[in-house]
C-alpha cells in the first residue's frame, strides 16, 4: 500500500508532486512487483489519466499558516484532465480564525479544490461541533475568505430546537447564522410551530428565526393545528415564544374561529396572546360579527378581546356600536362600550347614545346608559 501525507503542500501541488512519487515508486519496485492483467482499451485509457492513491489527506492553509480545511479519505482517485479527485469514506475538517467550524463525512464525494475554496458532491454531513447543528445535502461548499459554508441539493438541517428543509443554507459561521432559501419548511419543537417561506434567517445564538419573505406560521397542540399566522415579514424568538408579524399580519384561530387582521401583530404562544399598536380588525366566523379599532388585545384562554380607539362592532343585520373602547366576551356573546357611544340598529330604524353600553349584539339586547339626559335606555329587539 502507498500511503502519502501532503499535509504540508499546497493542494494546487498535491496531485503533481502525489504523481511524480507514484512514478518514482513504481520504478523502484518494478522488479518486486508483478505485470497487471490486461485490460479492456478504454479501461486501459482511464487508467492511464487516473491516479490513486490511499490514506490521502489534503490539507489547505491561509495567508497566515493556519489551518482553513483538512480532508482524509482511505482511498482517492484523482482524474487529471478535469482535476477532480472522488474519494471513499472522506472525513474532513474546516477552520475559521484557526478552529473547527464544522466537520464534514460522506461515503464517497466528489473533491474539488483551488487553494480558495473546497467543493464537495455526495451525500455530505456537516456538523457544528459547538451548537450542534447537522446539515445534510448532496453538494458543499466552503469558503473561507468569505466565511461562508454553502449546503445545498435536498438540504436537510437538524437540532435539538429546530429542523428545517430547503433547496440551500447558506452558514456564517463567525455570527452562527444560517439562512435557508428555497421552499423551507422549518419546524421548531418549543413552541411546536412550522414555519414556511422561501428565505428564513435562524441567528442561532439569539435563538431568534426571521422571514422577509410571505410566511405561514403554523402552531401544534397535540399533533393539530390550533392558530394560523401569515404575513409578508414575520420575527419569531424561540426562547420566549414570541411570534411578531411586521407586515401584512393576519392570524386565524381555531377556538375560538376567529380572524384577526392589522398592518402588524405580536403573537405571544407562551401566554397565548394577541396584540396590536395598529388598526385592528377581529372577526368571529359563526357569529359573524366584525369589530375594528385603532388598537386590540386578544386572550385567547380567557377569550376576551378589549379594543382602544374609534371602535366599531358591527353585527349581521348591520346593527352597530361605536365607541372609544369595547369589551368583547366571545364566551358570554356579551359586549360591553364605553365613551361617546352610539348604537344604531336598521329594522326598526333606531339610534341611542350614551357613555355606555351593554348587552348581545347579535340578539339586539343593548343597554345605552347616560346621555345628555342622564337616562338609563333600554331596547330589546326580537326578530
Amino acid at each position: 500500500m502507498l500511503q502519502l501525507l501532503v499535509s504540508k503542500l499546497a493542494p494546487h501541488k498535491f496531485f503533481g508532486v502525489v504523481a511524480l512519487c507514484l512514478i518514482i515508486g513504481l520504478y523502484g519496485c518494478s522488479s518486486q512487483t508483478s505485470s497487471p492483467e490486461p485490460q479492456p482499451t478504454t479501461e486501459k485509457k482511464e487508467s492511464e489519466n487516473n491516479f490513486i492513491f490511499f490514506d490521502v489527506t489534503l490539507e489547505q492553509a491561509d495567508e497566515v499558516g493556519r489551518p482553513i480545511w483538512s480532508v482524509k479519505a482511505k482511498r482517492a482517485v484523482y482524474t487529471k484532465d478535469r482535476k477532480v479527485g472522488r474519494a471513499d469514506n472522506p472525513y474532513g475538517e474546516l477552520y475559521q480564525d484557526g478552529k473547527v467550524v464544522y466537520q464534514i463525512r460522506s461515503e464517497t464525494a466528489d473533491i474539488k479544490q483551488d487553494g480558495k475554496q473546497l467543493f464537495l458532491k455526495g451525500k455530505i454531513i456537516a456538523t457544528d461541533p459547538k451548537n450542534g447543528v447537522v446539515l445534510r445535502g448532496n453538494e458543499l461548499e466552503w469558503r473561507p475568505q468569505e466565511d461562508l459554508l454553502i449546503v445545498r441539493n435536498q438540504l436537510n438541517g437538524t437540532h435539538k430546537q429546530l429542523t428545517a428543509v430547503a433547496s440551500e443554507a447558506r452558514v456564517k459561521t463567525r455570527t452562527q447564522r444560517i439562512d435557508f432559501s428555497g421552499g423551507v419548511v422549518a419546524k421548531s419543537v418549543d413552541p411546536p410551530l412550522q414555519i414556511k417561506t422561501q428565505h428564513l434567517i435562524w441567528q442561532i445564538k439569539q435563538d431568534k428565526l426571521i422571514a422577509n419573505r410571505p410566511v405561514q406560521m403554523d402552531r401544534y397542540k397535540n399533533n393539530r393545528i390550533t392558530d394560523r399566522g401569515t404575513g409578508d415579514a414575520a420575527e419569531v424568538y424561540l426562547k420566549t415564544k414570541i411570534a411578531r408579524i411586521t407586515k401584512n399580519a393576519q392570524i386565524q384561530l381555531l377556538e375560538p374561529p376567529m380572524h384577526i387582521a392589522s398592518k402588524a401583530m405580536t403573537w405571544n404562544m407562551n401566554t397565548e396572546t394577541v396584540n396590536s399598536n395598529t388598526p385592528i380588525r377581529v372577526l368571529h366566523k359563526t357569529e359573524n360579527v366584525r369589530v375594528t379599532g385603532d388598537r386590540g388585545e386578544l386572550k385567547i384562554p380567557q377569550k376576551i378581546v378589549y379594543l382602544t380607539g374609534n371602535v366599531n362592532a358591527i353585527g349581521q343585520r348591520s346593527q352597530s356600536i361605536k365607541s372609544q373602547k369595547l369589551t368583547w366576551f366571545l364566551n358570554q356573546k356579551s359586549i360591553e362600550a364605553r365613551g361617546n357611544v352610539v348604537y344604531k340598529q336598521v329594522k326598526p330604524p333606531l339610534t341611542f347614545n350614551g357613555d355606555k353600553a351593554v348587552g348581545n349584539l347579535q340578539t339586539e339586547n343593548i343597554v345605552v346608559s347616560g346621555g345628555n339626559a342622564g337616562k338609563r335606555v333600554v331596547t330589546e329587539i326580537v326578530p
